[in-house]
């Protein structure tokens, strides 16, 4: 069978994800492979894609920009791009691409949409010759995304899918687990396969399948949670684990039913947990907030909401705010907006602008805060802001990175217990394999 023939039928089973779909898996599986040493070896294709697809993204803004190459430099080391060997090579791959043109001064970029983003990320992953194994990890991740299943159901969809022997399979999968494209549980050859986006979709009805196979105890905790967080938007981690207790919170957080959030600032780290299907009602979560930007502005703007003092620059009427920031003007100038929006500013969704020793606020990722507007702003959740500790944030950490270090952590019996709440979402009748 030729690589065309390969990519081929590879695109006709990407066709039902769409590029966006695709593309934010490229985006999450290449996070994974830096983590690895030497990761890149094996899934090249990937890795030069995710790298692409993450520098388009810090230089990209809703409306055309220029931006000098001092600007593109530190926003290639925010991407973790080798200024020095990689930056000139992803430029030239993103001009070549037409997606922005450089100059003697610098680059002028393009008006770009995150979906769009995702779009070329898919495009560029196509331009060069992806390996069977590197195509494989993307439908096997969407796939366990879509409902737990057994290890022996998956050999057998890689194998027809992709043309892979049985050896093959065994090693992919090996390799797939490894680098975090996929979890497992469960005995060597009765494992179930899953990921972390599996509380992404129909949420509710998953919570559901896990909550009969929990005991009574159990199922009260969970439910007391859940309805806190549908009231509240988010709990402090303590409160969170005070509700459900360790064992029972240790397996719910690795098996992604809750959404670990940490700010970080200059009194430490600060752990705050969301529901995986939050922005569920509003977006696509694997697509619309891949890079969690979203999440981030959420966070920065509750911060301003309920921390941030009169004197400083409170935010009274977010809807407002937002919207004024959509529409193109800025806001400000206010203290808190030099503080509260430095993450957002390495991302560029936004830009902050001196005045007078002050700072203005103007929007340059408009699909961003169209999304937060509507998370702030839509159901309970939109009364009562984010808790957030007593200082601006310096760093966020989003969901999938904080679920990976809680699974590395895990005992043998959370693991254990881990299993069973996937099981219960696989046994459950909806969600057949």
């Amino acid at each position: 069978m030729t690589f065309f023939t390969v990519v081929n039928d590879f695109l006709n089973y990407m066709d039902k994800l769409s590029k966006e779909s695709t593309g934010s898996w490229i985006i999450h599986h290449g996070r994974k492979v830096v983590l690895v040493e030497g990761g890149g070896a094996n899934y090249p294709t990937i890795e030069h894609s995710a790298k692409a697809a993450h520098l388009l993204n810090k230089l990209s803004a809703s409306d055309q920009d220029s931006l000098t190459m001092s600007q593109v430099e530190h926003l290639a080391k925010s991407a973790g791009l080798n200024t020095i060997v990689e930056l000139p090579y992803y430029l030239n791959l993103l001009q070549d691409n037409k997606l922005i043109d450089k100059t003697d001064s610098g680059v002028e970029t393009l008006g770009l949409t995150t979906r769009a983003v995702l779009g070329h990320t898919t495009d560029i992953f196509y331009q060069k010759e992806a390996s069977q194994e590197e195509m494989a990890s993307i439908s096997l991740a969407e796939m366990a995304s879509d409902t737990p299943v057994k290890e022996s159901a998956a050999k057998e969809y890689i194998g027809d899918t992709h043309s892979m022997s049985s050896t093959e399979v065994s090693d992919f999968l090996d390799r797939a687990k490894h680098y975090g494209f996929i979890d497992a549980e469960g005995e060597q050859n009765n494992q179930v396969i899953f990921n972390g986006n599996l509380f992404r979709k129909d949420n509710i009805l998953k919570a559901s399948a896990i909550l009969s196979a929990l005991t009574e105890a159990d199922q009260r905790k969970i439910t007391e949670l859940n309805q806190l967080l549908e009231s509240t938007g988010c709990l402090e981690y303590t409160r969170a684990a005070t509700i459900l207790g360790d064992q029972l919170f240790d397996k719910a957080k690795a098996a992604g039913l809750y959404d670990l959030n940490v700010v970080s600032n200059n009194q430490g780290e600060h752990v705050y947990l969301t529901s995986p299907g939050a922005f569920h009602k509003f977006i696509d979560p694997m697509v619309d907030d891949t890079f969690d930007m979203a999440k981030a502005l959420v966070a920065a703007l509750s911060y301003g909401m309920s921390r941030r003092s009169s004197s400083t620059g409170r935010i009274r009427d977010v809807s407002a705010l937002l919207r004024k920031l959509i529409n193109g003007g800025t806001v400000g100038p206010t203290t808190a907006i030099g503080q509260d929006y430095r993450v957002l500013e390495i991302d560029r969704v936004v830009k902050t602008i001196p005045e007078g020793g002050l700072f203005r606020l103007r929007l340059l990722k408009k699909d961003v805060g169209e999304l937060a507007l509507q998370v702030l702003t839509t159901g309970t959740a939109s009364e009562a802001p984010l808790t957030l500790p007593n200082a601006p944030m310096t760093n966020y950490t989003g969901p999938e990175a904080n679920r990976t270090v809680v699974r590395k952590k895990q005992s043998v019996q959370s693991k254990k217990e881990t299993l069973d709440i996937i099981n219960s979402l696989r046994e459950g009748r909806q969600f057949d394999a």
